[in-house]
């Protein structure tokens, strides 16, 4: 199969390079790239989230970067179209789409397919959204294990907006999350895929999140500045962007600089550990490229 009738997926750590890599395939291959990372689609936060800057985007075409508000909440289903669009539309200019993103779960439901649960009503929705904020995240997410005990396998503790869903869907459908993922149907074949994850050794990852992290830290604290009289329902996923909360913080003078720094860099190594974990579990069969390496893993994979 030519490279024409191909999907691009690049998938890896935060840091890895996953940035630079694909704006070298893309100029290779004639592609375009479409972004598949869930904190990148916030227009107000560009440095925080480590999105491609205007000279990057100009040399490629880049989509479904920065057009979203803050105060809008972002499901996976809603990306999913959005992204299907975009492939399409690339397609039909003979380029070849490059999928590029942290966002373990985008990927998931583009391969996969994406879920098809019933509707539940605002109102129960609503009822389980006042009860996580009444008794708070922890007690919460103690109830949702309770109730459905295998979606700790899936939804990390800390994750407020999918144990909310978790929950309603268990709740109102009596079937878990994961059932309903057993019932999906595939999009596309595997074979329409070239699916490759970027490793990066954890001393040079952790060497690249501290230097980026300090890099960041002034233009983070303008647009977290820029945002504080926005009001944004905790239930929105643009909430877990890390350094928001940090750098509030710093602005309140709870902690100074160096702390804020530190922060930021223990969570994003977090982050970045759950990255690797959700590659190893669901990212067997993608071809491995070595972060220290790229301009030969390029050479090999497109001759």
């Amino acid at each position: 199969m030519g490279k024409k009738s191909k999907i691009v997926l690049i998938s890896g750590p935060t840091a890895s390079g996953k940035t630079r890599f694909a704006l070298s395939i893309a100029k290779k291959i004639r592609g375009e790239i479409i972004n598949a990372d869930s904190m990148q689609v916030y227009r107000e936060f560009k440095i925080l989230t480590a999105r491609p800057d205007i000279k990057e985007q100009k040399k490629i075409k880049h989509h479904l970067y920065g057009f979203l508000s803050i105060k809008k909440n972002f499901s996976t289903g809603e990306w999913l179209k959005l992204a299907l669009k975009k492939i399409k539309e690339i397609q039909k200019k003979n380029k070849i789409p490059i999928l590029v993103g942290g966002t373990g779960l985008y990927f998931k439901v583009l391969i996969d397919g994406m879920v098809k649960i019933p509707k539940i009503s605002t109102k129960k929705r609503k009822n389980v959204i006042n009860l996580q904020k009444k008794i708070g995240q922890t007690r919460f997410y103690q109830k949702l294990v309770k109730l459905d005990p295998a979606i700790k396998s899936i939804i990390n503790a800390n994750d407020v907006q999918r144990s909310i869903r978790a929950y309603e869907v268990k709740k109102f459908t009596k079937k878990s999350l994961l059932a309903w993922y057993k019932n999906t149907k595939p999009i596309f074949i595997n074979e329409d895929f070239i699916k490759i994850y970027i490793d990066c050794p954890r001393d040079v990852l952790l060497e690249r999140i501290n230097i980026r992290t300090k890099k960041m830290l002034l233009g983070g604290i303008k647009e977290v500045k820029k945002i504080k009289s926005i009001k944004v329902p905790e239930v929105n996923s643009s909430n877990k962007i890390i350094g928001i909360t940090e750098i509030k913080n710093l602005l309140e003078k709870k902690v100074n600089k160096e702390q804020t720094i530190e922060n930021i860099v223990i969570k994003t190594r977090q982050y970045a550990k759950r990255q690797a974990t959700w590659a190893r579990g669901k990212m067997k069969n993608w071809i491995t490229v070595s972060a220290l390496d790229t301009k030969l893993s390029l050479k090999n994979l497109f001759n």
